[in-house]
């Protein structure tokens, strides 16, 4: 059951219901069903009067009751029309009648209109997500719709929000879209950042200013949703120091990492192609980070690697431990628990993904 309550389409719902009631005055509520007691309460009396017993008070009272429940009956649509016979109660039975569909109206009115300022709000932006473990793109720019290309192709099967100051949505169909200020707590908020598993900001330009607003945006997301993985791609690498301030979990220099593969790609023809094939979610192996078996706990790197390239076709790149990676250890590092591992494979296969929660990384 409660499952059911925390679906997305369920949660989005109750976000915009709660924002209309924010600044409904609920005191018109209260004389609307005050008012309707009321006039059900005066026509049973009346019908009694009418057409009660004056057998006994007690008999009197029976039938006060018996006529109010009519009354609510008749209101809501589905009073006995027999329960009256006099030409009072016929009058008062008509009356009722037309009450009750100015009610139904009234309330079929608010229900076409909450529908259709909730289409309309989730069209513009101005819904909330509703998503758990999900990944949140803070920003727009091209490394933005590439990564949503890639994500929307990966075997990891992750929602995506996309916050972003913008008329419509940039990121397409499959996107979640939250039309806001990436700095914004309120924005991120209805993004479900404190509910993501990690958080993307991007650079709306190559400008320094933009670098300062990323850094705003980190400090915005750690300040409501400490817990959440920060992806940061940054623009001047003089800016690195002030995000690891703002504690940025990844921070992507992408002018670094392009000259450098660039470098080793002269020296080594096909490098650059290799490592994009690696990297991307196209044909052929591409990078996982895996949680290892316990049953791993205490090989050696040549016995992990043997297993991993038997058992599951991948090849062994690193091994990742208490926020560091290992590349190429010793012949005699041996596997601990927590280890998790970088692989090179075509599939994830039976191999279970990483459960990222490491905060001391900088590529």
């Amino acid at each position: 059951m409660a499952s059911i309550f925390s679906a997305p389409l369920l949660r989005r719902i109750g976000y915009h219901v709660s924002v209309m009631t924010r600044n409904v005055d609920k005191t018109f509520f209260l004389r609307l069903f005050g008012g309707l007691f009321i006039v059900v309460l005066v026509a049973a009396f009346a019908v009694n009067a009418a057409e009660g017993s004056r057998d006994s008070v007690a008999d009197w009272f029976k039938d006060l009751g018996r006529n109010f429940y009519w009354g609510v009956t008749t209101v809501m649509g589905s009073g006995d029309a027999s329960h009256v016979d006099s030409l009072v109660g016929f009058i008062i039975s008509w009356l009722l009648v037309l009450f009750g569909v100015a009610i139904v109206a009234t309330i079929t009115g608010a229900l076409v209109g909450f529908l259709i300022d909730f289409l309309l709000k989730e069209g513009q932006g101005m819904g909330a997500s509703g998503y758990r473990d999900h990944i949140v793109v803070c920003g727009w720019n091209s490394t933005a719709r590439e990564l949503i290309a890639e994500l929307d192709g990966d075997d990891y099967d992750r929602k995506i929000v996309l916050i972003h100051d913008a008329d419509k949505n940039p990121g397409g169909s499959g996107v979640y879209f939250v039309q806001g200020d990436v700095t914004s707590a309120d924005d991120l908020r209805r993004a479900g950042i404190e509910e993501a598993m990690a958080a993307v900001v991007c650079p709306a330009d190559a400008s320094n200013e933009s670098d300062m607003r990323s850094i705003l945006t980190v400090m915005a997301i750690e300040s409501i949703a400490p817990q959440v993985r920060t992806v940061v791609e940054v623009n001047n690498p003089a800016h690195v120091e002030h995000f690891k301030r703002a504690h940025a979990d990844e921070i992507m220099v992408t002018s670094r990492i392009a000259s450098r593969l660039l470098a080793r790609s002269s020296l080594y023809p096909g490098l650059a192609e290799l490592v994009t094939d690696i990297v991307s979610g196209g044909e052929g192996s591409e990078l996982y980070r895996v949680n290892l078996p316990d049953e791993y706990i205490g090989l050696s790197i040549d016995e992990l690697s043997a297993k991993l390239r038997s058992e599951h076709a991948a090849t062994l790149l690193a091994i990742g431990r208490g926020g560091r990676a290992f590349v190429n250890p010793p012949p005699d590092f041996r596997l601990e628990l927590g280890d998790d591992a970088l692989v090179v494979a075509e599939s994830l296969g039976t191999l279970q993904p990483m459960d990222a929660d490491y905060t001391d990384e900088t590529v």
